[in-house]
């Protein structure tokens, strides 16, 4: 199912206003997303985050460039969660819908199977959602992610734990085997020996894996101190779940990706309550930024006002890659790729998200990953110091 799509929204937002009309000429950006099948909870996500980064840009009239004022058109095609198909989709938005630019599919797996495609038609692709090195260490020029590395998450999550209970010694570790959910286990199997903790189980389970009975049994036996748990949403909500049902707890369990978002705190219900993650970003982050969101406090207000509730990472993360994109189109002054691409590669620039500062493989290097918490029914911050929310709790039923 192919969705194209103009954002052109005036008056959906306050920001409207009379310079909504001077944008004339166009810049088209291809999206190629999983809105249906097992990822669009995390596909729709993205789409909400580009769409009001989209709305929000065409609302103060256009990224300017080269003396002209563009509107932004968002070129959607869905992908049904499937990574071979998100490659073809990725290759036909550049070659037939003729975008100018690429964000990524979702997810380290699709983004590294899809650089691919980019890097041979020399076309700027930032990644929204992908974190593990092996997508940036291709020696790709014209790809760019939004997410450091695996180890910015695991290193800080396994420090505070370790200093705030020196009797978590054993850890037991359940894998998504797909290439995020998987890189980051075996980086907290990294942060874990690192501190001499024992890995007392590491297991990984196929991608739509519907029953995790025989996993966590095994996870019983083994008594760990420690369960870390790795996929998305409708994984881990079904991983907690079958927890409690074969009476499985631990002092820390930790799941990544899925208690940053809503879903899956509705979903687990109680169930929920002191699983700690870590994410990119988080709502209580406070930047002053020079993108068109401006400051993180606008950021989060704006999104209230069209979305309600508070936004999670998936979704700035999403927002953070138009902006950025955005930044580094005005800053060439001009639609050719090679000088945006160019741009985006010495961009130095402090936007609602955070620092934005690419090394060397076009991975993002310059932001602290929060640490959090479901307390009280909701994500609280850990760490770092300065966001700070509340202290880790112990404890999981």
């Amino acid at each position: 199912m192919r969705i194209a799509k103009s954002l052109v929204l005036a008056g959906a937002l306050a920001l409207c206003g009379p310079h909504a009309a001077l944008a004339q000429d166009v810049i088209r950006v291809g999206a190629p997303l999983p809105l249906t099948g097992p990822l669009s909870p995390e596909g729709i996500k993205q789409k909400q985050g580009y769409d009001l980064w989209a709305e929000v840009a065409n609302a103060k009239g256009g990224i300017k460039a080269g003396g002209k004022n563009y509107k932004v058109e968002i070129v959607y095609v869905d992908y049904a969660s499937n990574t071979p198909r998100a490659v073809q989709t990725a290759e036909r938005l550049i070659t037939e819908d003729k975008v100018n630019f690429l964000f990524s599919p979702f997810g380290s797996g699709a983004a590294k199977a899809a650089s691919g495609v980019s890097e041979k038609y020399g076309i700027p692709t930032i990644a929204a959602t992908a974190s593990s090195a092996q997508v940036y260490d291709q020696g790709y020029k014209f790809l760019f992610g939004t997410f450091t590395p695996n180890d910015t998450l695991t290193e800080p999550l396994a420090n505070i734990v370790t200093k705030r209970n020196a009797n978590v010694k054993r850890v037991a570790i359940l894998a998504r085997n797909d290439l995020f959910p998987l890189a980051i286990a075996e980086e907290m199997q990294k942060s874990a020996k690192a501190r001499n903790l024992e890995v007392v189980m590491f297991e990984k389970y196929a991608i739509g894996t519907m029953d995790h009975a025989s996993a966590i049994t095994q996870m019983r036996a083994a008594r760990p101190d420690w369960i870390f748990a790795t996929g998305y949403i409708n994984d881990l909500a079904l991983i907690r779940k079958q927890m409690k049902d074969l009476g499985l707890s631990a002092p820390v369990v930790t799941m990544i990706a899925g208690p940053a978002y809503k879903e899956f705190i509705d979903a687990s219900g109680p169930l929920a309550e002191n699983i700690s993650s870590a994410a990119w970003w988080h709502p209580a982050v406070r930047y002053e930024g020079k993108d068109v969101f401006g400051s993180t406090e606008n950021f989060n207000k704006i999104w209230a006002a069209k979305h309600g509730g508070d936004v999670d990472y998936a979704q700035a993360s999403a927002a953070a890659a138009g902006a950025i994109l955005q930044l580094a189109i005005e800053a060439a002054g001009s639609l050719d790729p090679k000088k945006v691409r160019d741009a985006l590669a010495a961009m130095d620039a402090i936007t609602f998200y955070g620092r934005v500062k690419f090394g060397a493989t076009g991975q993002i290097t310059s932001l602290d990953p929060p640490v959090f918490q479901i307390q009280k029914g909701k994500p609280v911050v850990i760490y770092p110091d300065y966001i700070k929310q509340a202290d880790f709790q112990f404890g999981v039923q």
